[in-house]
């Protein structure tokens, strides 16, 4: 008889988000007006240059001269050299044998792990993207947890305790916190010290306006000997729908004498066709200087949003983290409510919809995410509703 893999008994039950869609369908029944601030997707449209490459490319696969099959193994040298300049123009030397072109963060940093024994012991924070605990618990990880809460300002540092894979997302979700140049470097030097491998999701590093914060771990000196990022065109360029991103694997990574480099380079061979050409060449028009103008239009916008969300939140005295060099606010729950019990009142009294954050772990008890992603006058409805919270408290 057929063996399962009883490691997906240990997993919840769901999804958070399918949680939180399911709730918000129900209500949505009653009501047409819900506000959903609760997943992080984009909602501005392609950019016009954007649209014009991809209707370019699907001219090219209509001819013989320039139709294409299979994607090369890790991507067209077209996008890796529009990557690796930007790179460059941070100051980052990065090889194109070392960028892997993928359909996105998410699958990457799951599948990553196939590189690394379940004997590993990981060290993830708390609260945290979900994917990364579940990931572990199928692949049979052992997980540790490091506390991020309103004492380390939710940006927790090396403790003393040895792990194997550590996790960094910055600017994080859900709580925004970004770690500074000085505090990444803390990180760097303890996986070098202990032959650990940082896996840094900058899914959301186009958010960061301040220079004190890092954009690639890779400015880091030392880095290349420890570390492995994950990016994502999902929120640079709005591609959430189009599935693209990268994941740059310095070829300095060896570990007990295997080159994890060369191992992914084998593994992506085997386990992944590549992502089309035309949304490639799409990712490609996103990084030249029109492409990039106008992407930053579509982030400016969502940088307004999440202002005015935290303004709204300062006026009525709420406390909050993120909201800026962040998509995410994470908002302290008003009247000491628990985080599912907010999400039931706003839903039910101000029909708005955000994420609990206790979904994201035990320390995001009597949190709550909110996401910027949205339109503009959405966003100003979801305020002025959030200022009856004030009134609610006085």
């Amino acid at each position: 008889m057929i063996k399962v893999e009883k490691r997906y008994s240990n997993l919840a039950n769901d999804f958070l988000f399918k949680t939180v869609a399911e709730k918000r369908n129900k209500m949505s029944e009653r009501f047409d007006d819900i506000i959903d601030l609760s997943i992080g997707d984009v909602k501005l449209p392609l950019s016009r240059s954007v649209v014009e490459k991809c209707k370019e490319a699907s001219d090219e696969m209509a001819k013989i001269e320039t139709f294409r099959g299979y994607s090369p193994n890790g991507g067209y040298s077209f996008l890796k050299d529009k990557i690796r300049k930007e790179y460059e123009s941070g100051n980052i030397s990065i090889n194109n044998d070392e960028i892997f072109i993928s359909d996105g963060t998410k699958s990457d940093i799951s599948n990553i792990l196939d590189l690394f024994s379940s004997d590993n012991t990981s060290l993830i924070p708390d609260p945290v993207y979900p994917v990364y605990v579940d990931t572990c618990i199928m692949k049979g990880i052992n997980i540790t947890y490091i506390d991020c809460n309103e004492d380390n300002n939710f940006l927790p540092l090396p403790d003393g305790r040895v792990a194997d894979i550590i996790y960094i997302c910055s600017p994080n979700n859900p709580t925004g916190a970004a770690y500074t140049k000085d505090e990444l470097s803390k990180w760097v030097d303890y996986a070098n010290y202990n032959k650990s491998v940082i896996l840094y999701d900058a899914a959301y590093e186009a958010f960061i306006s301040d220079e004190k914060y890092c954009r690639s771990i890779f400015e880091i000196e030392g880095s290349r000997t420890c570390a492995i990022e994950f990016k994502s065109f999902s929120k640079s360029a709005g591609f959430t729908g189009m599935r693209c991103g990268y994941t740059v694997v310095p070829k300095e990574l060896v570990f007990e004498d295997m080159n994890i480099n060369k191992m992914w380079t084998r593994r992506h061979a085997t386990k992944f066709n590549g992502v089309p050409y035309i949304i490639q060449r799409a990712a490609e028009e996103s990084l030249s200087y029109e492409g990039e103008r106008e992407c930053r239009k579509a982030l400016n916008y969502y940088r307004e949003n999440a202002k005015m969300i935290s303004k709204t939140l300062q006026s009525i005295s709420v406390k909050f983290f993120g909201g800026e060099n962040s998509p995410y606010i994470w908002m302290k729950c008003p009247f000491g409510m628990k985080s599912w019990e907010f999400f039931d009142y706003l839903l039910s009294e101000l029909r708005i919809v955000g994420v609990p954050g206790v979904g994201f772990g035990k320390n995001g008890e009597y949190f709550f995410r909110l996401s910027c992603f949205n339109l503009k006058d959405n966003i100003r409805v979801a305020c002025e509703r959030l200022k009856k919270l004030g009134d609610v408290k006085s």
